[in-house]
């Protein structure tokens, strides 16, 4: 029986929800966000943190405040301190004129901190500080700066691992961590699979649908990309299929040679004892096999940065297959 699925939205971005777990999830959101208390929000790549953000800002008190968003990858080591917290002008080469941070375009509503474990040590002083209350100066400022801003924050690594090995600190994980909420991986919410799927088909054809045998083999897939792999692969098929009827040839390569038993589907992250680094280690092999060695779409299909994704190949002292693609 096809299962039951409703949408919402949440800061223009659409949320489908059909699994007992992903509901749960959203029904927990919906207490937190009516207090101030930081949350941090854990999930692998692609399982839709920010969407799980966005949603604690739009049932929150500050709902009719700002929302500022950004990735801590994303931005260079050099430029953290001045896009968090602004700078004045002559603060440094090329500083013409003052730029307030976001920090203080966000006073009053919500500050979303993704991919917080990226955050270098000095910044994460700074940070804890002003969760603390404490008021900050601008970068080459003498004027000390206050804000009102709910943090959440979103990682995919094991912050408390991080902890212990003395590259996160741990009063700032106990800060962030207030409220702590979970994402499950996709493979761990299978009925919400064929609603996503028919949710991403529709964005490109209207008329789509999925033969029982598309559908079948999407709902086995472990896709270890998470919501993000899943977008794709059902893009790529809207886009090229030549019927509106989704066959499993249109899937791809990967997930047709599964069903046709070339290959063994790897479950990850259900044997007895593994643990995070251990899932994530494989997770990244297997997409890194999946793309040819190509380390950017490897990227992009795990969710993160090209640089983050050299950062744990380095941290697992991995060596990754060969890059037989070429970048069109």
């Amino acid at each position: 029986m096809k299962p039951c699925s409703e949408s919402r939205v949440f800061l223009g971005m659409a949320a489908i929800l059909a699994s007992p777990a992903i509901r749960q999830v959203f029904s927990m959101i919906e207490r937190v966000a009516q207090t101030n208390a930081t949350v941090l929000i854990q999930g692998e790549s692609g399982s839709g943190k920010e969407l799980i953000a966005r949603a604690v800002h739009h049932y929150s008190l500050r709902c009719s405040k700002p929302w500022v968003d950004v990735s801590c990858a994303a931005l260079p080591e050099h430029l953290v301190e001045s896009e968090l917290f602004g700078y004045e002008r002559g603060a440094f080469s090329g500083a013409e004129s003052p730029k307030p941070g976001l920090f203080e375009l966000a006073n009053s509503g919500t500050l979303f901190l993704d991919e917080v474990g990226e955050l270098e040590p000095r910044m994460q002083v700074k940070l804890l500080r002003v969760l603390d209350g404490t008021p900050y100066y601008r970068l080459g400022g003498v004027r000390k700066v206050s804000v009102d801003v709910r943090i959440v924050a979103a990682t995919n690594q094991d912050l408390e691992g991080m902890v212990e090995q003395g590259r996160f600190r741990g009063d700032l994980y106990h800060r962030l961590g207030q409220i702590c909420v979970r994402v499950p991986p996709l493979r761990e919410r299978t009925e919400d699979i064929l609603p996503l799927a028919e949710y991403f088909l529709r964005q490109y054809r209207p008329n789509g649908s999925f033969s029982s045998d598309a559908g079948e083999l999407l709902c086995r897939h472990a896709w270890p990309g998470n919501i993000r792999e899943l977008r794709n692969v059902v893009t790529k098929a809207a886009v090229l299929a030549m019927e509106d009827r989704i066959l499993c040839s249109d899937l791809g390569s990967e997930l047709t040679l599964r069903r046709q038993g070339f290959r063994q589907p790897i479950s990850i992250g259900h044997s007895e004892g593994a643990n995070l680094d251990g899932m994530e280690r494989v997770t990244i092999m297997k997409v890194l096999a999946q793309t040819n060695g190509h380390q950017q779409r490897a990227a992009e299909l795990l969710g993160i940065s090209r640089r983050t994704l050299s950062r744990k190949l380095k941290i697992y002292e991995l060596q990754p297959p060969a890059d037989r693609s070429y970048a069109s």
